[in-house]
Parts: C-alpha cells; structure tokens; sequence
C-alpha cells in the first residue's frame, strides 16, 4: 500500500482513539448527573412518602388454646393432669377483594429536577367468608378468643391522606396506627366485633383510602377472587409485578388497566401459611402488581444511549471527510480532522446540559443544528467550497437525523442501525469503486485553491 495512504490512515486511526478520552468523559458526566437527579428523587421521596404496597385486609383472630398434660407423681407414682396455656393466632384472607383506584399524578420541583407524586383514591370492599368453630377440628372447647381486628399493610404509612373507617355490615369503625402483624410490616388495623366462632359467619367490608407516594404504586391480591381496576392520567405506565393486566386502555391523556386473579393463579393461602409458619414471607410478598409512574426513557438515560453511538459517528463522519479528500484530490491536514472529531464530541455534552431544561427533543435539535452549522461553516473553509461544504453540513443533518430515529426507535435500533451501516458501506464503494487506491498520494494534491464564486 501506498505510504503517504498507509501514514494518513493511521493518523486518522490515533485521532479517533484519543478523541474517546473526552468521550468517557462525557460519559462519567452522564452518569454523576443522573445519580445526582436520583439522589435529588430520593431525597424528594423521603421528605413526602415512598413507593406504596398495599397488603390486606388480612383478618387475625389471636386466641388461648388449654394445654392438657399427664404427669406422674415420682413419689405416690399416681398420674395428674397439668393445665397450661398456649397462645395463637389464626389468619384469614377475603372470600372476595375488589379495589377501583383513581390516580392523579403531579410534580414537585427541587432545583432542575422533578419528581412525579401520585394521589390514589381507592374504594377497597370484599368479604370474608369464616367456617364453623374458625376451621379448628380439635376440642373446640379449650379455645378461648380475643378480640379480631382486621390489618392492612401499607409500606409507607406517612402517604395516608384521609381518616380511615371501615364499613363492616352497616357498622362503622375508626382504624388505627400499626398492624401488630410483623410479616405485613407498617400500616393499619381496626378491632372488629365480637364474632360468633361456633357458626360460619359472612363479613362484609369496605373502606376509602387515600394513598400518596412516588415511584410506584403496587397491589398486593389477597382475595380468593381479587379484582383490581386503577385509572390514571399518567400516559405513561409501567406495569410491575407477577401479573399484567387482562384488559388495559392507554392514550394521552391516561390508562386504565384491570387486574383479576384467584388463589389458583396466586396459590397465596399457601404462601401467607409458609410466612406465619416458617418466618418465609418472601413468596408472599412478591404475589403484588400494579404499575409504575417512573419516566420510562429520560434524558440522562437517552443521553447515555447517544453517546454510545458516538464512536460510530465520528468514525462515519471521518469516513466523509477522507472521500473528499481522495475524490476531489484535497489535502485535509489531521488538525482539521481533530478539530472536526472535537466539536463532533462536544454535541454529547451540550445535549446533557440542554435536556436538563429544555427537554431532550429541542435538546438534541438545537446541539445537532449548532454542530452542523459550526462544522459546515468550518469544512466550507477547509475544502475551499461551499459547495463541498454544504454537501457535508447535509451529509452530517442527515447522521443526526438518523441518530435520533435511532434513540426513538429502541425495539428497531438493531435493525435501523445495520441498515443504516449497510447502505453507508454500500455508498462508500460505490463511490470508490474506480479509486485507484495505489495511486493516491503519488501526485500531488489539487492546491486548495479558494472558490470565490462558489464562495459568493
């Protein structure tokens, strides 16, 4: 090959590598902002309220069982009986669970930053449905009960916006802090009437709450049969957990989405028992679904998928630069590629800094407009046309235009790119394919004459 070829090439080659340095850079700055927004969300979060679960209504009914023990006498060796007593607990779920929550969202700003807020009004009603003697096939009578209450988990309890009543036949009883079951953690419970545990007896629920907290709000389906219907005006949804929703509407201006499950589907009677046996409430737990109110894309995320392309930009842009010089027999020195490479990073940093204001589409408008125009104005200088110049300021609008059909096309950006790598090659060689590549650089090249009329 061709000295002078073989020197330019790998001058080109040591530009791009140096030219990642300002690049990781680039990139650490990404990533120190977005921890900063995310410590920013956080500290926003602990001031109002986190992330919501909720789990229940659970209903707990604590009892004293007698204890009946045979003991022999060392001394006369005449066996008595020995009474003690040992306390518990039983459990139950709803027969039936339904909760229709309406969502409105809003943002609360610190600095540049912003945190999205939701306020969940939901109506939550079902039953319970309690066998005879509560299920126990033992000597009925050596059970003694207290009081039941009905406890509902709620993960942060700081996000409770009304006072909370609970509907029960026709009664209405007034719930309290705490829910003095460890394994379904902070939250609510409300002491219900004395119930009548020889007969299997139907209880009827249901009560308001209102609900503040960021992030994500998740549903924990207790009932032997659960329905679970949230509406909100966040066009944006995220559904987590262990289950998607059967039905589900999204536009602008909202979603709604409906949930319906059984114990067949959650197995969550089985679960709840492994917890209260075997202190296991992972499997318990992690039965919840709802849906997510986190920006799904943001700028410092799409800015980090940018970037990532970067190296392929300058290296397509380079790619450019060098046809130029080979088929219109120029002269380009590697400082004008450098300065070129440079501004081509520079677009990474004033598109983070942009999009922190302004947003990421008119971010990402305005730095790829400034980066054109600057480098066209320059190559217009370097390529003594602006002709020349003006057919790579368009080349270069169109890299970007596809760079950010890329970014907005993530489940094709495989497919856009390689299509995109592919048709560049194609035109590379099309253009090139009488280029005697042995020859460049054994005549001089075209002094870089001005174009005064091209330039007028």
């Amino acid at each position: 090959m061709n000295k002078n070829l073989t020197i330019k090439l790998g001058a080109i080659a040591l530009l791009i590598l140096l030219l990642l340095i300002p690049l990781l850079m680039i990139d650490g700055i990404i990533d120190d902002r977005q921890q900063l927004r995310d410590g920013v969300l956080e500290d926003i979060a602990r001031s109002s309220s986190y992330s919501q679960q909720l789990s229940g209504p659970v209903m707990v009914v604590p009892y004293r069982k007698v204890v009946r023990t045979w003991k022999t006498n060392e001394k006369t060796s005449q066996r008595y009986e020995e009474l003690g007593e040992e306390r518990g607990r039983l459990y139950f779920l709803p027969e039936r669970f339904e909760l229709d929550g309406q969502v409105q969202t809003e943002l609360r700003n610190r600095g540049i930053y912003e945190a999205r807020l939701f306020h969940a009004d939901n109506r939550i009603n079902g039953h319970f449905s309690l066998p005879a003697q509560l299920g126990i096939k033992e000597d009925f009578a050596d059970y003694q009960f207290d009081a039941p209450f009905l406890a509902v988990g709620i993960s942060d309890i700081r996000g409770i916006e009304n006072a909370l009543k609970l509907e029960l036949d026709g009664q209405r009883l007034d719930f309290v802090p705490g829910t003095q079951v460890g394994w379904l953690g902070e939250g609510v419970r409300v002491t219900l009437p004395a119930l009548d545990t020889r007969n299997a007896t139907e209880l009827t629920f249901g009560f308001d709450l209102r609900l503040q907290g960021t992030g994500s709000l998740q549903v924990l389906p207790v009932g032997k049969s659960s329905h679970v219907s949230l509406a909100a005006n966040w066009p944006h949804p995220s559904f987590v957990g262990n289950f998607l929703p059967g039905k589900r509407e999204i536009s602008d201006q909202g979603f709604s989405a409906d949930w319906q499950t059984t114990f067949f589907s959650t197995n969550l009677q089985e679960a709840m028992s492994r917890c209260v046996m075997g202190n296991d409430c992972e499997a318990f737990n992690g039965r919840s679904f709802g849906v997510s109110f986190i920006d799904p894309v943001d700028q410092y995320l799409k800015s980090d998928r940018a970037i990532k392309y970067a190296l392929l930009f300058i290296v397509l842009t380079f790619a450019g630069f060098f046809l130029f010089e080979v088929l219109k027999s120029l002269a380009v020195h590697p400082v004008q590629y450098a300065l070129v490479g440079v501004a081509l990073a520079f677009f990474y940093l004033l598109l983070l800094s942009l999009s922190e204001h302004i947003g990421f589409a008119l971010a990402y408008l305005l730095s790829a407009s400034g980066c054109v125009l600057l480098i066209g104005f320059y190559v217009c200088h370097v390529l003594h046309s602006v002709r020349h110049g003006l057919s790579f300021s368009a080349g270069l609008a169109a890299l970007y235009g596809l760079l950010y059909g890329l970014l907005s096309a993530e489940d094709y950006a495989l497919l856009m790119g390689s299509l995109l790598l592919f048709g560049l090659l194609g035109v590379f060689m099309v253009l090139t394919r009488k280029l005697d590549w042995y020859g460049i650089g054994q005549k001089p090249a075209k002094p870089l004459a001005f174009d005064v009329e091209a330039m007028q």
